[in-house]
């Protein structure tokens, strides 16, 4: 390949798609296939994204027979290394849709990027500036890379893409590559057989539940007898329903030793339930409040029991530490 000291040479410019079927006929229904190709897309763009690269996707002609469908990455604002960008992230963005739940995208991604950028015509192009550019390009990708398999999106798009596939029993497997596609030339290839595509696929768009303490919450409105109702408070900047779990703070409420009036804040643990929409999206379902540590009167706080048995439990740390000694 040839080389100069102001550009890099072409690695991979595209991400191909192509579907294989398991009859001779190679024609798919435009609908599965429309669909596959705008949760690929949003894939993409939430890859990039990640890997803090602003990406222009544009459609290429591919020059061979088949069901193939290629997507030219392109950067919105070109520089030097440009070329190296757009060669990691159709590799990276490869590793990251072949990767399996049980898998890490992340760290799948970040060896192919640390074995790309440590490849001669990107490690040794004989100029200083454009190496120093390179090696910012790969720090910023590998803290990108920290991120992957923390995204909803990106779990809940491929997941969409290959439960899609999936439903579909014409398509026989999927093979995915980043190519250059003027010189056809691949950097990386990978093929998922039908048998594997339930891997990729969630069972659930129910979220791990999130345990916050320590928080704050104006009570804007009680429930001052038994009842299954919810209590409402501001959270957040915002009115929120809440679920009063705590059965000793709802005895003190029930018997009137606690009294609200405009203002009355309550210091507590709270549960938050979540779940994400068909695109990823994370939406609080339900928050309870598990137990309340402290109420305010005339704005001083009055410790409940719970809070103050919470606080003489011992530190884990502490506790497997005293094992020792």
């Amino acid at each position: 390949m040839n080389r100069n000291n102001e550009t890099l040479d072409t690695g991979s410019n595209c991400i191909e798609v192509q579907y294989f079927f398991e009859e001779e006929s190679h024609l798919m229904d435009a609908l599965v296939q429309n669909k596959c190709e705008y949760e690929l897309l949003a894939l993409i763009r939430e890859v990039a994204s990640r890997l803090r690269l602003r990406v222009i996707i544009e459609t290429a002609p591919s020059a061979e027979k088949g069901f193939r469908r290629c997507f030219k990455v392109v950067l919105k604002k070109e520089h030097k290394a440009a070329t190296a960008a757009v060669s990691v992230a159709t590799v990276a963005l490869v590793a990251v849709i072949t990767a399996p739940l049980s898998a890490s995208a992340g760290d799948a991604a970040r060896n192919l990027i640390g074995q790309l950028l440590e490849a001669p015509e990107f490690s040794n192009t004989g100029n200083k500036r454009l190496q120093l550019q390179v090696e910012k390009l790969r720090l910023q990708m590998m803290a990108g890379c920290e991120h992957l398999d923390t995204s909803n999106i990106i779990k809940k798009r491929r997941s969409n893409f290959f439960e899609l596939l999936n439903r579909y029993p014409r398509i026989s497997r999927v093979r995915f590559a980043a190519l250059d596609v003027q010189q056809a030339g691949i950097t990386q290839e990978k093929d998922v057989p039908r048998q594997d595509f339930g891997a990729f696929v969630l069972t659930t768009n129910v979220l791990e539940p999130e345990e916050v303490d320590d928080i704050d919450i104006e009570i804007i409105s009680p429930v001052l007898k038994k009842s299954n109702y919810k209590w409402t408070g501001m959270y957040q900047g915002r009115p929120r329903s809440f679920t009063m779990q705590s059965r000793e703070f709802k005895k003190l409420v029930q018997s009137g030793k606690v009294q609200f009036k405009n203002g009355t804040s309550i210091n507590c643990q709270l549960t938050i339930h979540k779940k994400m929409n068909n695109e990823g999206t994370e939406r609080i379902t339900g928050i309870t409040i598990d137990r309340v540590n402290h109420y305010f009167e005339n704005d001083k706080p009055v410790e409940t029991v719970e809070g103050k048995r919470q606080k003489k439990q011992p530190e884990p740390e502490i506790t497997q530490l005293a094992l020792f000694m």
